[in-house]
């Protein structure tokens, strides 16, 4: 089956700064693909650079922003231009016909009226193959131009070929290597005449022939010969010159509409690897929701000329040996992202995970949040989490597995003298068994996510056959019982001397709680939920606190926030009570029922949650999508499954909303009276090895 005709890759693009229906991207790319590529429709959206109503179009974007709240790197824009050609954005723009559009996995089409030029992209491992076709008998240009920093161009007439370099990033600079991008742009001979290639200032908005510039808001126009002109495209994190091997590897195509074809059969192979039937609307959302999946995080390494794995390492400027990943916050994705890719992604999983101790095994500190250099955007070290259910499952193993401990006990034990790495608050959390509320903001989170990464550390422990190490993980992976307030029945953040914050109400928002109140911050507790049954006098106790939490009046407080935040706006404009499926911190919370014996109470949130909040639409979520964790929550739940606790080698079964569901090919078949089935049996079932 062609699983691409259900793929809307606008799903949540319909989105704003102040309410988000998925806040990503149309990205046209490969499955976890060095280059993106998508629509700048307008520009002063700021990272809201495109809409899919929008009637203009500012250029095509090389792209490689993981999400409009952590900003870009690397980018560049091109665009085809007549007559006199343009570079700033208010006078360069086109108009384009939205509904005319063609945006797809595996290609782009757009019609820019404007210079009456059809656009065609498909994408390749480290770059593209582009085809412009201009109608009419005029002065036409290719025209590639800067997002922001210093940009270099030089064009080689010998050899027909641009290249082109950016600095220009939105990143938090913590280490000492300067980020740059490098392109090289070929064409065909006698396409490009380099006498009449201009040269010019975007800001300013200026021309001049020349074939050579370098500096801030420069660009460079090619003035092309042709009316129908194909341009290969490579990029690269290390220099021109690799840019060129990358484009010498992807060269193995004979023409645009074979390597159109290979890019469809490969989505093709990503989206079958989940098999499901159900009506149209269901299907829309599942595959686009499947596409999703297999985005990020995106490859941050290049092949040498013997075909070996290097990459640009941020951390101190050099080119090293080894894989490399980056756009990824593991604060959202561990729960989802990396437990799916166990199942359906194994191997690409592993090389991930290399790719991720290679950043500890270059600068000494395991990524928190990567997007090209480390960012330093949501708390905690949820990449313990990461490496502890891969370990569980068997896909990391041996020496790399020591490695990575070691990195994740420097996270539980040392302070990072960068905020982009380690623990927040992990000198008081050694001393006091949490996070003092008078010493560090969100101290709840920090200390429920230490907790619960102290729980994984002792998984990895006990794989590693270090048993002392595994018996005091353990006990510190109690710690969350140390901020619960039995009185109000809520996680609650103390000072230094012990005292709970006398400032309590379990709807404010932010301060004590990382996007969430006290509601949504108390059931995180995943790696301990009968621990956290008992806190309530055992089971029936916690359903009840369930029970509690979606009965609850949709209200909130800005709180610690002082101002109201997106994903007060999106919990808001739903009927789920307080569990705000708009950000991850309530994933877990409605399986739980499920986990606790009330499957019924699962299913029937679950069923109103994903009707209600999600779609195959440009519209298509109640929140964020965050790097495929909400895509993927989606998936597990119309399949009824769940990794309730990412470091347990397991998952919680609910009623699946979709029919005849084939996982790797093979039916899945998850009936009996079990609540859970381990990681060991879903495979064996998937796979008919035990």
């Amino acid at each position: 089956m062609n699983y691409l005709q259900y793929v809307n890759i606008k799903q949540g693009t319909k989105s704003s700064r102040r309410f988000s229906q998925g806040n990503t991207s149309a990205l046209v790319q490969r499955p976890f693909g060095f280059a993106s590529f998508t629509l700048q429709t307008d520009s002063t959206r700021g990272p809201w650079f495109y809409h899919p109503e929008d009637h203009s179009l500012e250029g095509i974007r090389l792209t490689h922003q993981p999400s409009p709240w952590i900003g870009e790197h690397g980018a560049i824009v091109m665009q085809p231009q007549i007559e006199t050609p343009r570079g700033n954005t208010w006078t360069r723009w086109s108009g384009i016909d939205p509904k005319a559009v063609t945006l797809e996995p595996h290609y782009m089409g757009v019609f820019l009226k404007r210079s009456r030029c059809l656009f065609e992209l498909t994408p390749t491992e480290y770059g593209a193959l582009v085809e412009l076709d201009f109608e009419r008998e005029s002065d036409k240009y290719f025209s590639v131009l800067p997002v922001k920093g210093e940009c270099s161009y030089q064009y080689d007439a010998e050899n027909n070929r641009l290249y082109v370099s950016t600095d220009g990033n939105d990143l938090d600079k913590y280490d000492d290597g300067v980020l740059k991008a490098y392109f090289v742009f070929q064409f065909d001979e006698d396409t490009v005449d380099p006498e009449k290639t201009l040269i010019g200032n975007v800001k300013e908005d200026t021309s001049e022939p020349g074939t050579a510039i370098t500096g801030e808001n420069t660009c460079i126009h090619l003035y092309l010969k042709k009316q129908k002109v194909e341009v290969k495209l490579a990029t690269s994190f290390i220099s021109c010159e690799q840019a060129l091997q990358n484009l010498k590897n992807d060269s193995t195509y004979a023409d645009f509409a074979q390597l159109k074809e290979e890019n469809a059969a490969l989505w093709n192979s990503y989206l079958s690897k989940i098999e499901v039937e159900g009506d149209a609307a269901k299907m829309k959302a599942f595959y686009s929701c499947m596409y999703r999946a297999f985005l990020f995080p995106h490859k941050a390494y290049e092949l040498d000329a013997e075909g070996k794995p290097v990459h640009f390492a941020p951390c101190d400027g050099t080119v090293k040996a080894g894989y490399r990943y980056t756009d990824n916050g593991f604060w959202d994705t561990y729960r989802t992202v990396y437990p799916f890719f166990s199942i359906v992604a194994p191997k690409e999983c592993a090389e991930m995970l290399e790719g991720f101790i290679q950043d500890y095994k270059d600068g000494g500190w395991l990524p928190c949040w990567t997007a090209g250099d480390a960012k330093n955007c949501m708390p905690s070290t949820a990449m313990d989490i990461v490496i502890a259910d891969a370990a569980a499952k068997g896909i990391l193993l041996g020496e790399l597995l020591e490695t990575a401990f070691a990195g994740m006990e420097r996270n539980a034990n040392e302070k990072s003298p960068k905020a982009a790495y380690g623990r927040e608050g992990v000198a008081e959390y050694l001393e006091l068994n949490y996070v003092p509320c008078d010493k560090c903001r969100e101290s709840v989170n920090l200390t429920l996510d230490a907790a619960y990464c102290d729980y994984c550390l002792a998984v990895v422990a006990d794989i590693l056959g270090y048993e002392d190490k595994k018996e005091k993980y353990l006990a510190r992976a109690k710690n969350y019982k140390n901020i619960f307030d039995a009185e109000t029945g809520f996680m609650r953040a103390k000072d230094t001397r012990g005292h709970f914050n006398p400032d309590f109400d379990p709807i404010k928002w932010g301060g004590d709680y990382t996007e969430a109140a006290a509601w949504q911050t108390t059931f995180a507790v995943q790696h301990d939920i009968e621990g956290l049954a008992e806190l309530y006098g055992g089971r029936e106790g916690l359903v009840k606190k369930l029970d509690d939490f979606f009965a609850a009046p949709v209200d909130y407080r800005v709180g610690g926030y002082g101002f109201e935040i997106h994903e007060m706006t999106e919990m808001a404009a739903c009927d789920w009570g307080q569990c705000a499926i708009s950000n991850q911190p309530s994933f877990h919370i409605p399986f739980m029922y499920a986990y606790l014996g009330e499957t019924a109470k699962a299913d029937r949130w679950l069923a109103k949650i994903c009707a209600e909040g999600f779609s195959g639409e440009d519209d298509g979520y109640p929140g964020d999508e965050d790097n495929g964790t909400t895509a993927i929550w989606y998936i597990f739940t119309q399949i009824g499954l769940y990794p309730i606790c990412p470091g347990k080698a397991e998952y919680v079964k609910t009623t699946p909303m979709v029919s005849n569901i084939k996982v790797l090919g093979k039916e899945l078949d998850l009936q009996g009276d079990d609540v859970m089935i381990s990681h060991q049996d879903l495979m064996a079932k998937i796979t008919g090895k035990n």
